[in-house]
Order: C-alpha cells, then structure tokens, then sequence
C-alpha cells in the first residue's frame, strides 16, 4: 500500500484569489483521499474565511504587529519555523506568488529542504513589463528551476514555455489542467439554459479582483466607447482598486450602465444572469473566470494574454481574443457582441477537464516523483565515488 504524504502548503491569507482557492479545494482533496495536509497561513483572515474547510490542518502564528503590508517576509519566516519543528515530505508551491517563500526554504533549509513542486500560475513572457523587468524576471525563473524539483503546467501550451523558462528538461514539467472547477459546479453551470439569441440589451460581466494585472481600466474605457443602449456591465470582485475605478466610471459618465457587486462567496447566479463574459488582464495563467463562463455558455471576449488563451477560446469557437491594452479592439468586438456564437454544448463540455477531481491525483503523482527524485540525488551524493 502506498503511504499516506505529509504536504506543507503556505498560503499568504484568505483573501480571495484564484490560486489560493484552487490551492485550499486541491488540500482539501488529498486531505479527504488520506494524506496528512498541513496549511501554513501568514494570517488567518481574509474576505473567503468563511469558505476554509475545518477539516485541514491550519497552523498560524501570532504577530503583534499587523503583516499584511510584509505579507511575504512574515510568511517566510512562519513557514521556516514550521519546517524546522514538523517532518514534511513535500512542499506545494501553489503559485508563482509563492516562489519566493519556496526558494527562502530551499536557500536556508538546505539539504533539509523538502522536494517543492511548484504550480506556474501565471504566464511567463510577461509582455507588459520593460525590457530590463523581464530581464530580471527571466533570471528569478532561472533561480526556480535550479531550486525546485518539479513544476506543474496548467495548459499544455504552457509545458514549452516552462520548460524554456525555468531552463529545465521536460521531464520535469507536468501539464495538469488548472483545477478551477469541481465536478458539481462544472454540472450546475453547464446546466444553465441559453435561449437568448435575437437580444438588443446585453449584460456583460466581470469576475475579477480589483488589481492592477487585471486592468480592468480598459475594460471600462472599451465598454463607455462600445455599449449599446440597454447594456449593462457588473464587476463582481473587490481589491485596492476600486476606488480608482469607481471614480473611472463617473468621469466616464456610465454610471447607469456599471455596476460594482463587491466580493461574493458565490458568483454562479451573476454567470447565471450574465449574457456575455470580458476580461481585459495583462497576464494569466489560465484564467479561472474563462473556464467558468465556458462551462455556463457566455459569449466570452478576453485578452490575448498568456500561452494558453488560443487552446482557451477554441480559436474563435469559445471565446474571441483581443491584444493586451487595446481599448479600440476590446470596444469594437463589445460593440458587435450579439454576432458572436453562443458556446453549444460541446464547447461548454471542454470545461469538464479542469476540474478537483480530475486533478488531484495527478498532482500527488508528480509529488511522488519529485521525492524520489530528491532521494536518488541523495544517495549519489552520498556515494563515495563522487566524493
């Protein structure tokens, strides 16, 4: 019988974002299949608090100071600590906001260090950066591929892109279908009816938080040049931004036509409701909010912004792409919504791939490749003849 594995997580908070949720929904699946599953938080609070299965293994360390604005040096430090008391058999690296913490580990653990497997959540090309930004970026991924035993590709057009990357043999990169969806709510959104072709008012809709890669300033600057009168657009999401952007929409004079939801802990209603589905970020990986306006069958008009979108939107069968930042192209296809097809059911069908159940797995096959790749280079280095 394989043994169960002992998997360090850490995770900044709960604030809501899309790779700490599929992060918490994968822990909780090899929790239930098991395996020992221990969550170190930086802090226990966050706008999904309320969504944290009690059944996980939290650790959290009080801080007398608030840590938010050092969110990853207090984590480092909490995750360090955590790793010198407890034995661990492997770290997840939930994402590549996570590389740095794993890196901390492996640079001041050592050989100590568990194997990391590390989640690449967003693209790697990074286009919206100067040149001496993603030259940098370039050699921090560079430092992730000679720190880290295994990386996870969440598309496979992402495999290439890791493997040049991160500088790294194909054999350590796993395609693992980014796990957005569980099986139920992939059934619940797919059985949405869409009987609304011939409309003259569309609701759009935005599921996204309110951050600066998200550049939802061109999303709203492409809907006041392209809406039509009777449009609508929602932004279900909160962030830092919102003020910005509120502000935005008044000096845009779309007030009537906008509508900010904040965070909810379940948008499936506002899928439900909506007509058609933007997202105007600069860079994803594969972005969650997609997947799930495929699987609820929204017109979906997104940007062209990670290797993975083309496989996405089917070529033109799912979604219909547009450059990163350009407001004319983004208004124009807003402006000529209603000739877009409507995903059938085959279309809608291509989310089922994504989700918990079909990943998890997956996920603890790499993590046991990375550990008994860990333990072969130890026994080399511990061989004499290479001594």
């Amino acid at each position: 019988m394989t043994e169960p594995l002992r998997i360090a997580v850490p995770i900044h908070s709960f604030e809501p974002g899309g790779v700490e949720r599929v992060a918490l929904g994968l822990a909780e699946r090899w929790q239930h299949a098991g395996h020992r599953v221990t969550v170190v938080l930086g802090r226990d609070e966050g706008l999904d608090r309320g969504r944290a299965w009690s059944g996980l293994g939290y650790r959290v360390r009080p801080s007398p100071v608030p840590t938010a604005r050092f969110e990853s040096l207090w984590l480092i430090w909490c995750f360090f600590l955590y790793l010198c008391r407890e034995r661990v058999d492997v770290i997840f690296c939930p994402g590549n906001t996570y590389a740095i913490v794993c890196a901390a580990m492996r640079l001041l653990l050592g050989e100590r260090c568990p194997p990391i497997v590390c989640k690449v959540s967003n693209d790697l090309v990074r286009r919206d950066q100067f040149l001496p930004g993603r030259r940098l970026y370039y050699l921090w991924l560079r430092v992730q591929g000679l720190l880290f035993e295994r990386f996870i590709a969440l598309a496979q057009p992402m495999h290439a892109e890791v493997v040049q990357g991160m500088g790294v043999g194909g054999h350590r990169v796993t395609t693992i279908h980014d796990p957005a969806l569980s099986q139920a709510r992939f059934e619940r959104l797919a059985g949405i009816p869409r009987r609304r072709e011939g409309r003259h008012r569309y609701r759009f809709l935005a599921l996204s938080r309110l951050v600066p890669q998200k550049n939802l300033e061109v999303m709203l600057r492409a809907f006041a040049a392209g809406f039509r009168p009777g449009d609508m657009l929602t932004i279900v999401g909160d962030g830092p931004e919102r003020a910005r952007l509120e502000e935005l929409v008044r000096r845009l004079a779309i007030e009537a036509q906008v509508m900010f939801a904040g965070h909810v802990q379940d948008p499936d209603p506002y899928l439900e409701d909506a007509d058609c589905l933007l997202l105007s970020s600069d860079y994803e990986g594969v972005p969650a909010a997609v997947l799930e306006g495929i699987a609820a069958g929204l017109r979906i008009i997104a940007t062209d912004c990670c290797s993975s979108m083309e496989e996405l939107s089917g070529r033109g069968l799912r979604a219909r792409l547009v450059p990163v930042g350009d407001i004319n192209a983004l208004a124009r296809e807003i402006a000529l919504v209603d000739q877009l097809p409507p995903p059938g059911p085959a279309q809608r069908e291509y989310a089922a791939r994504f989700t918990l159940e079909s990943a998890a797995g997956a996920y603890l096959a790499a993590m046991r490749r990375a550990i008994a790749a860990a333990r072969q280079v130890r026994v080399l280095m511990a061989s004499p003849t290479l001594r």
